[in-house]
């Protein structure tokens, strides 16, 4: 994930990786292994990130703030990297074409055939399930909450610095039969801190419920760059899905897939293939 986030300076990790010197911060079987996820990595993503990480001349990329390569990207880019890298140390029968075909089958609202790839993926690799957060929203809009909440907590086992997991856990408890966000937030997952501030706010409304965390959100949902405006209505939307309040929660969905970012550059985003899927499964359209 740090490698993507910090995408640009791809030749020096280049570099780190390819030294053979007794002071490399990588053992030789780790540098074969993070080697082997860098290429893989860079057939999967799209240029100019797969120029960066997969070798030739690197061209200058955006910013940060630039609508062609936003901050959204960092989190769900790369669709099956802990896979990859899992794969790398220890080669693994799944595969990241079998996660494409799970995503794929979501994004077309086949939610019970993905469910049944990712589960088809377990069965063959049991190591594989904490690395399957796409099976945990595939759960979700399948209104298995149990099984889902299970998922999430699985991911952030493996990956304790993932807010989203986090927020997803809660609303599956959230939805369980008798179950409420605020008992959920009892049973909240411990996680880092997100370097996104939409996520950082997202967050904080999710385990406070306060209104003052609610406006913060809303203007960003207004206000904020072009990612981040979708990304905060999107869980504005489940917010007030998770409080029972529909009309609110559709509202914010429309206003999610007809943010800038869901129309244009962030198509592809798994998030708003998922905002599209809610929209569907709800009844919104």
């Amino acid at each position: 994930r740090s490698i993507v986030e910090d995408w640009p300076r791809a030749p020096s990790v280049r570099a780190t990786l390819s030294t053979r010197s007794p002071g490399s911060k990588l053992c030789r079987p780790m540098q074969a292994a993070a080697a082997t996820a860098l290429s893989i990595l860079a057939a999967l993503l799209p240029p100019p990130i797969s120029t960066a990480l997969g070798g030739g001349a690197v061209r200058p990329g955006p910013s940060r703030g630039d609508q062609r390569c936003p901050p959204t990207l960092r989190r769900r880019a790369v669709l099956t990297t802990p896979l990859v890298l899992a794969s790398a140390v220890a080669p693994q029968p799944a595969s990241a074409s079998m996660v494409r075909d799970g995503m794929a089958a979501f994004a077309a609202n086949r939610v019970g055939e993905s469910i049944a790839l990712y589960d088809k993926m377990i069965e063959a690799d049991p190591a594989s399930k904490p690395y399957l957060w796409q099976r945990g929203l595939s759960l979700y809009y399948a209104d298995r909450f149990a099984d889902g909440a299970e998922q999430f907590a699985a991911d952030v086992a493996v990956n304790p610095n993932d807010t989203e997991e986090q927020i997803w856990h809660l609303l599956c408890l959230a939805r369980q039969q008798g179950g409420s966000l605020e008992a959920a937030r009892k049973s909240a997952l411990k996680v880092g801190t997100d370097r996104r501030p939409v996520m950082r706010a997202v967050q904080q409304l999710f385990l406070s419920g306060g209104e003052a965390e609610e406006r913060e959100l809303a203007a960003i949902a207004r206000d904020g760059d072009v990612g981040s405006r979708f990304y905060a209505a999107l869980y504005l939307s489940l917010y007030h899905e998770s409080l029972g309040d529909q009309a609110a929660a559709e509202a914010r969905m429309r206003e999610a897939v007809d943010t800038d970012y869901a129309r244009g550059g962030g198509r592809s985003d798994p998030m708003v293939e998922l905002a599209r899927v809610a929209m569907q499964r709800r009844g919104w359209q």
